[in-house]
């Protein structure tokens, strides 16, 4: 009887404890399940980037905006569009998932649905006409480290219009030509800026359009994560492109 009773007591005061954190917190449940998940969900996130596979646009420690928006209106928590309004473009910035693993990358466009792609010797051919590159602007390679600089080689590479900057780093082992290759419909041919040590559709081939969470806008901030997390304050709120 006495086991009894204080099996009683003890189940109400749990209960009156679980009450009283419900009070106190239910606001802040309600805020996070139907105002913070479903934006980050289907309006706007953000990524963080570990690996150099987009220098020298995106650095090691950079915090990406993505706008999820960007193509259309997912339903909260799926790849289900409620809306959409465009396709990707060739040389937008987007974060997909690898089809490999579902691993959640950060890449370029380069190859559209029906696009011819191949590469001969690190150099891009887009439906038989080869890009153009041109000498990089030296304010792209400012925040790499004196390392990489040293052994890479760079240059901007014109992508139907979308001029962005590129690097490789010949010491490494890499895929310098392949193809060529045609983009299934509803496909998209992904790859990195720092082509010789980019996991991207070389490796793994295409990425679905439902795949394509969104945009990559920005940077909102950034830590040197390869010299003591020190903040790069030259790379906060910088656009992208």
């Amino acid at each position: 009887m006495i086991r009894r009773k204080a099996a009683r007591c003890a189940g109400r005061g749990a209960a009156k404890f679980v009450w009283m954190l419900w009070k106190e917190w239910r606001m802040t449940i309600f805020f996070l399940v139907f105002v913070v998940i479903p934006v980050k969900s289907s309006l706007a996130d953000w990524s963080w980037v570990p690996t150099g596979s987009m220098n020298p646009t995106i650095l090691e420690g950079d915090l990406v905006y993505v706008q999820k928006l960007a193509y259309g209106l997912r339903f909260p928590l799926s790849l289900y569009w409620l809306a959409k309004w465009c396709d990707p473009q060739r040389g937008d910035i987007v974060v997909c998932f690898s089809p490999a693993d579902g691993t959640r990358l950060v890449k370029r466009i380069v190859g559209l649905p029906g696009d011819t792609i191949e590469m001969r010797n690190n150099v891009l051919i887009l439906n038989g006409e080869p890009l153009t590159y041109t000498k990089i602007d030296p304010k792209w390679v400012e925040s790499l480290c004196l390392e990489r600089k040293e052994i890479s080689v760079f240059a901007m590479e014109d992508l139907d219009g979308a001029i962005h900057p590129v690097m490789g780093i010949p010491s490494v082992s890499a895929i310098r030509s392949f193809g060529p290759v045609v983009v299934p419909q509803d496909k998209y041919f992904v790859m990195g800026d720092n082509r010789d040590i980019s996991q991207d559709s070389r490796f793994f081939g295409f990425v679905e359009g439902k795949c394509i969470l969104g945009q990559a806008k920005g940077v909102i901030g950034s830590l040197n994560i390869t010299d003591k997390w020190q903040p790069r304050f030259d790379r906060f709120f910088v656009p992208l492109k």
